[in-house]
């Protein structure tokens, strides 16, 4: 799975999970243009994916985190946060 098809889970999943319809989202999107995201035939601006995460009251990097761990079966939530960390541990 790539990380269009990772996001797109994700985001599906996120917006389920809250009990969300596509329509939910309609002061912020379409409800056409949240099902070409959860189809995975658009990719979303940082901007739109800050907006959906607002929408549903979670984290941006909730959604983010997840398209990645969706894209690659092969890390798990600690590994991959164990990246980051030592990413971020070099910026500075």
């Amino acid at each position: 799975m790539n990380i269009k098809q990772g996001f797109a889970h994700a985001l599906k999943q996120a917006r389920k999970q809250k009990g969300m319809s596509q329509e939910s989202f309609s002061d912020i999107s379409s409800r056409t243009y949240v099902s070409t995201l959860e189809r995975g035939l658009y990719t979303p601006t940082l901007e739109k994916v800050d907006s959906l995460a607002q929408a549903m009251g979670i984290h941006p990097l909730t959604l983010i985190t997840n398209a990645y761990l969706e894209a690659d079966k092969s890390k798990n939530l600690e590994e991959l946060f164990e990246i980051v960390r030592r990413e971020l541990e070099c910026k500075s």
